[in-house]
C-alpha cells in the first residue's frame, strides 16, 4: 500500500495538532464565550484577546480570556522557556479551571508569540484545561 506523503508522519501529526487545537478552543466555547467577563472589560482589551493567533497556526485562535493566565517571570533553562503563573485574579468570573500561582509551564518554542502588541501590562499563556499550550504572549510586545 502506497501513502501519499502528506498521510505520513509529521504531516499527518501537523494536522492533528492543528486539529486538536481549532477543536479545544470550539468544543469549549471559549473564544467568543461571555460568561459576563467581558461586561466590564476595556474594549482595546477584549478585542486584543478574541483576535490573537497561533504563532504556528495563524488560522488558529489562541482562545480567549477563559484560557489566559498571567506569566510575568520568564526564563529559559537547557535551551527550552518556562514562564510561572502570577495570576491572582479570581477563576470563576473567568470560567477557567484553577492553576496555582508559581506552577512552572514550558512553552514550546513555536508557541511563542512576538508578532503582536499586549496591552494587559502580563505577560499572558493561553493554555486549556489539560495544560496544552496554545500561545504565550511577552508583555509589551511591537
Amino acid at each position: 500500500m502506497i501513502i501519499p506523503p502528506e498521510n505520513t508522519g509529521a504531516g499527518r501529526m501537523k494536522r492533528i495538532i492543528l486539529f486538536l487545537g481549532i477543536f479545544g478552543c470550539s468544543v469549549t466555547g471559549l473564544g467568543a464565550r461571555d460568561l459576563g467577563q467581558w461586561e466590564n472589560a476595556d474594549t482595546a482589551i477584549r478585542q486584543w484577546y478574541q483576535s490573537l493567533m497561533q504563532p504556528d497556526a495563524p488560522g488558529a485562535s489562541c482562545c480567549g480570556e477563559a484560557d489566559a493566565y498571567w506569566a510575568d517571570e520568564i526564563h529559559v533553562r537547557d535551551g527550552k522557556t518556562y514562564v510561572r503563573i502570577t495570576d491572582d485574579r479570581p477563576d470563576e468570573p473567568l470560567g477557567r479551571p484553577h492553576v496555582k500561582n508559581g506552577t512552572e509551564i514550558e512553552i514550546p518554542h513555536y508557541k511563542l508569540k512576538w508578532d503582536q502588541s499586549n496591552p494587559t501590562g502580563h505577560g499572558v499563556v493561553f493554555m486549556n484545561r489539560n495544560g496544552h499550550v496554545f500561545c504565550y504572549v511577552q508583555p509589551g510586545g511591537v
